[in-house]
């Protein structure tokens, strides 16, 4: 694809207008003020009209549960601990790995609508994830939870052989679209052995780590009753999960000597404010991590607290919420808001060759339709990209060169029985409670 005549982000987050943009298979090969050569632009194939047209770089979600789409809407207005416990462990209970695949697969059209094309998935039925992944064209960190209650060690869950499945089929899988991470649930759902052991295997097989972390107060308070005043952070920086990279998502409740950690371990902590705020846990504090240099990224994280994966929804909360917070409005600037939400969420998944427009770059774009009025007057564009914009705005999703959304139609999965697929089994799943 060749896009004439079009605005752009570039990577270093201004705004250039006019620019020409060409795409060859999976990367960007010409950015410039005029046309390539005739030769270069016959490669390129299909002419995109830009007018009235913005691209920049895809959204990368650091954080999601994508089969939880089956319980959009059902586990409302509840308090983590009982929303966790009484309604979404037991829903989870009777979902199958089919039910994975039509979740994971809706998922992935409603991120593609939204411009979003890798997120970084902590679940079960990974292989179905994967498969889902794989049709729908877009990319993922999967990977399969432990939970590990008592004195379980990895060796005795089912995770440790869907680990080496996972890593024999999927690891790289097309074209290095699929990445198999581990995961680690949480302090309270595991104990110190298994956390040791997904941390040994995650180094013999070179994998990255996804964990929760200091997501609620009563989470974080009741880990330090449990491990000599150890928070979260403490505990599992003890247990080497920060020896390796990793991913930390939520990160509410951290405090200053914990964000000192993720900061000089090089941990990416995945903010996810739509989700803390609905479930009343309250937000990360991002200016803080982003002054000491803790890099900061961002995710939706499941359907059930968030409710959607528009990501600009969360990139505005991301931007809005420290100043309110701090009473400060100089804080998080556009370029930090965008660059959580594209360039560092592409690094959080080890992706170094993503998140941004430059020739060699994957071909990892957006474009959002800036002709309505939200989008009058641009007296700063990337002003209104975080605070007027809107994830409807997106118009073409491409991934790795090939598009996978564009003006209504998703040219890789059949959108409708994908629809019809996840409602039925939420109704059967609902029944069966």
């Amino acid at each position: 694809m060749l896009f004439a005549h079009i605005n752009l982000i570039d990577k270093d987050f201004q705004y250039r207008e006019n620019q020409w943009v060409g795409v060859e298979g999976s990367r960007i090969t010409y950015i410039g003020d005029t046309a390539p050569d005739e030769a270069s632009a016959a490669r390129m194939g299909k002419l995109y009209d830009g007018e009235n047209k913005l691209l920049m770089p895809a959204f990368y979600n650091a954080h999601a549960h994508a089969p939880m789409t089956l319980l959009r809407g059902y586990a409302e207005n509840l308090p983590l601990q009982s929303w966790l416990n009484d309604s979404v462990f037991p829903f989870e209970a009777k979902i199958t790995p089919e039910d994975c695949y039509w979740a994971t697969l809706l998922s992935c059209a409603e991120m593609a609508r939204y411009g979003v094309v890798s997120f970084s998935d902590m679940y079960y039925h990974m292989d179905q994830g994967a498969r889902a992944v794989i049709e729908a064209g877009l990319k993922a960190n999967l990977s399969d939870t432990l939970i590990a209650f008592g004195e379980t060690r990895l060796k005795d869950l089912p995770l440790a052989e869907n680990h080496k499945r996972l890593l024999r089929y999927f690891q790289g899988a097309e074209d290095g679209r699929i990445v198999v991470d581990c995961n680690i649930h949480a302090e309270y759902t595991s104990n110190p052995a298994a956390v040791a052991d997904v941390v040994a295997f995650a180094h013999e097989h070179d994998m990255r780590i996804q964990v929760h972390v200091s997501e609620t107060e009563l989470e974080h308070e009741e880990c330090k009753d449990r491990h000599d005043g150890l928070t979260p952070v403490q505990y599992f920086n003890n247990l080497g999960v920060f020896d390796g990279p990793c991913t930390a998502a939520h990160c509410v409740w951290v405090d200053d000597a914990d964000i000192e950690i993720l900061a000089d371990r090089g941990v990416f902590v995945a903010a996810n404010p739509a989700s803390n705020m609905k479930l009343g846990s309250g937000f990360a504090p991002l200016a803080k991590m982003l002054e000491r240099g803790v890099r900061v990224c961002l995710g939706t994280d499941g359907m059930a607290s968030n409710n959607n994966n528009d990501m600009m929804q969360d990139m505005y909360l991301f931007a809005l919420l420290p100043k309110g917070d701090m009473r400060n409005p100089a804080l998080i600037t556009p370029q930090e808001a965008l660059f959580a939400a594209t360039r560092q969420g592409a690094l959080s998944q080890g992706r170094s060759d993503c998140g941004m427009i430059e020739v060699g770059a994957k071909a990892d774009l957006c474009v959002l339709d800036i002709s309505g009025p939200s989008w009058t007057p641009m007296t700063n564009p990337l002003v209104n990209v975080v605070y007027a914009g809107h994830g409807s705005d997106v118009c073409l999703t491409m991934c790795d060169g090939r598009v996978v959304y564009e003006d209504g139609i998703w040219p890789t999965l059949d959108i409708d029985q994908a629809k019809y697929e996840v409602s039925s089994r939420t109704q059967r799943i609902i029944s069966e409670l």
